[in-house]
Formats: structure tokens, sequence, C-alpha cells
């Protein structure tokens, strides 16, 4: 009878460094069975050919990972002039190669048409599903999904070095914008194509890599140092404002009833504390005046 790992009620984020050739599911996967978790769950997918800051949520901080799939982020970019792939990165086949006759100062200007807000259409070599499949999967089948062009929000494109036909940016962008496609369309302004070579993740939300453990620091800890890595489930949701309550609230918004709470003058989602600074979960004032809860975790 083959033995199975107990599971553990274990919550809070993990900022991992994911490695290349990893899938987001498959380091999720690995951390969770270091950690021997029974819940968890990622907060917005990085290529297999991408690196860098993966969060990783466990437990009762997966009620607030939609709040850092939908918070920018920031990559770093290598981007390579003159050649075109099947899949906007350097993954796949060649389909163009051409001089590249493009300097710093050109390559910059064409950056700057990118900033702000634009549109893009999802590459057929991307995660995103249609009826339930990846569309990279119809992409190895040879058949091709039309697909919508959306909004997406690029804030800053930070240049970093150029060097003939390489170049490097940082770039803070909304989530949903996918820099293989940014870099072919910089090529295609330039006259010359280009691909992506390389992509790292350096920020989601307020988290930073730097913050960052590899899984294979993660492997070698122990018990009690995977668990004291993980960060407390309210570091997913510090851009809310934040109110604190003394034990009689508490008590009655931990069984789902609203409290009076005087001087609240901001709407919208809020993080519920105790006095003693207990995270309780996320709340929201009512028209009535009162603060209602709306997503709570189990304090233990």
């Amino acid at each position: 009878m083959q033995y199975k790992r107990p599971k553990k009620p274990i919550s809070g984020v993990l900022l991992l460094d994911k490695p290349i050739g990893f899938s987001s599911n498959q380091a999720l996967q690995k951390a969770k069975w270091l950690l021997q978790a029974a819940k968890a769950g990622h907060t917005g997918t990085l290529d297999p050919l991408a690196t860098g800051l993966l969060p990783l949520c466990f437990g009762e901080a997966t009620k607030f990972a939609h709040y850092l799939t939908d918070a920018d982020k920031t990559y770093e970019a290598c981007i390579k002039l003159g050649v075109t792939t099947k899949t906007g990165d350097a993954e796949g086949e060649v389909l163009s190669t051409q001089s590249v006759n493009v300097s710093e100062a050109q390559f910059k200007q064409v950056c700057e048409k990118f900033t702000g807000e634009i549109t893009q259409v999802p590459p057929m070599y991307s995660a995103l599903k249609h009826e339930g499949k990846a569309l990279y999967e119809y992409a190895r089948a040879g058949i091709e999904i039309e697909r919508k062009a959306r909004t997406v929000y690029i804030r800053e494109i930070q240049f970093n070095t150029f060097d003939k036909d390489i170049a490097e940016i940082t770039v803070t962008c909304s989530k949903g914008t996918y820099i293989r496609t940014l870099a072919e369309e910089i090529g295609k302004q330039l006259g010359c194509g280009a691909h992506l070579i390389g992509l790292r993740r350096t920020a989601t939300a307020n988290y930073l890599i730097a913050q960052a453990i590899t899984l294979e620091q993660f492997e070698v800890m122990s018990t009690e140092a995977r668990s004291a890595a993980l960060l407390p489930a309210d570091t997913a949701v510090m851009h809310l404002p934040a109110l604190t309550f003394d034990a009689d609230s508490t008590h009655y918004l931990q069984q789902g009833q609203s409290v009076w709470k005087s001087g609240v003058v901001v709407s919208g989602m809020l993080r519920l504390y105790t006095d003693d600074q207990v995270f309780l979960g996320l709340g929201e004032l009512q028209p009535d005046g009162k603060v209602g809860p709306k997503r709570l975790i189990v304090v233990t």
C-alpha cells in the first residue's frame, strides 16, 4: 500500500524565484510538496523559458491570490533584433532573418511609442484558454484560433543596454501584457523584426525579486525554515486601507455581522485587524456606515 504524505494547513505567501524550464504549475507543485501544504495556487503564469518572481499562495492566502494576479508586474527583457520566430521567443523555429541597421536612439524612440494604453493580440503560443485548452496546444497541432485584440497598459519602458542587435529593457505593465508580443511589435516598427531571448520577472505588486528564494534553496531548508520563509497572507493586500477593531467588534465580524466603526471615510475593500494587529481578512464600508466582512480568514 502506497504511503500518503499528510497534508498541513499551512498559510502564507512564498516568493519563489522560478527557474528556467519549469512551468508555473510545476514550480507550484514542487513547493506545495515540500511544504506538504493542503491548498496552494500561483498568481500569474510565467513561461517555462522565463525566470523570476512567482508569488505562491498557500492556505488562507489563496483567498487573496487574485489581487496579485491582477497587479502590475515588472520584467527585464532581452530582445534579439533582425530575427523573427514562430513563437516570438527563442524556442520557436526561425521565420525570417534581416540585417539590422538600427541606432540606439531609434530603438529608444520606438520603445516610447508603446508606453501607455496599447492593444495586443495574444500569441498562439500562450497559455490562454480556448474552449478549455491552452492556445499553444492548438498551435502545436497546426490550428490557428482567432484571437481578439485586448487593451493592456504599459506604465514604463526603461532602456538598459543596446549592442548592435541585442537590446535589454525593463517593462512595468498591467496584467495580461505579453512581453513576447511587445518584442515582436518593436521589431516590426523598426523594420527588422525581433524576438524575445530572455525574460525575468522582477516585481509583482509590492513584492520584489530580491525577497525571493530559489527552489534549490527552498529544497535544502528544514521543515521549520520552509514555513518561516512564508510571508503573512495580508502582504498580498497591503495596497488596501487598514482598520482595527476591539474584541467585541472582532467577535461580530467573525460571525459574519457588520459593525459600526467611526471615522471611516474610504470606500472599497479594507484590511481588517484586531487591536493587537491580528489579520482578520477583508471588509467593506456599507451605505449605512457599518463595516461588513467580505473575505475573512481562519484565525488560529
